[in-house]
């Protein structure tokens, strides 16, 4: 078994598809109408869904908005340089909402960044940058 998609509830498909495609990247891998049932499925991620997870987007025609209720948690995207990604998404008008930083009770460098309906996405420094900004600091001292 492997995970497929996680679905989300959007409010305006075009806001939610500049978002996830524009400012975080992503490629919108399908999507289609289904007149008969008033709604349209797009699917978004960074790779074929053969092989990767993906975000299934979810408008339904002529809903605007949804109660995000309290047991919805984030989604998590793996970034190779957090403090660039940020300032990045910031430029092209993204909201983040927690500048990167450790977190709490660890050491994990995250932020959090919100999509146009509200829906939390948790970025996280992966160990690439981590790696690299370690050989960088032991270099510099080996001089």
């Amino acid at each position: 078994m492997r995970v497929l998609h996680t679905m989300l509830r959007v409010g305006n498909l075009e806001k939610s598809l500049q978002f996830y495609c524009e400012i975080l990247g992503m490629k919108l891998i399908r999507q289609k109408d289904y007149p008969g049932g008033e709604f349209t499925l797009a699917f978004v991620g960074y790779g074929d869904e053969s092989e990767n997870a993906v975000i299934e987007l979810t408008y339904n025609w002529g809903t605007e908005k949804y109660d995000l209720g309290n047991g919805y948690g984030h989604i998590a995207l793996g970034v190779n340089d957090i403090y660039s990604a940020c300032d990045k998404i910031k430029a092209q008008g993204g909201n983040v909402v927690r500048e990167p930083g450790p977190m709490k009770h660890g050491s994990t460098v995250i932020a959090f960044v919100e999509d146009p309906d509200g829906y939390k996405v948790e970025l996280i420094q992966t160990k690439e940058q981590d790696s690299a900004k370690e050989e960088a600091a032991t270099a510099s001292t080996a001089k």
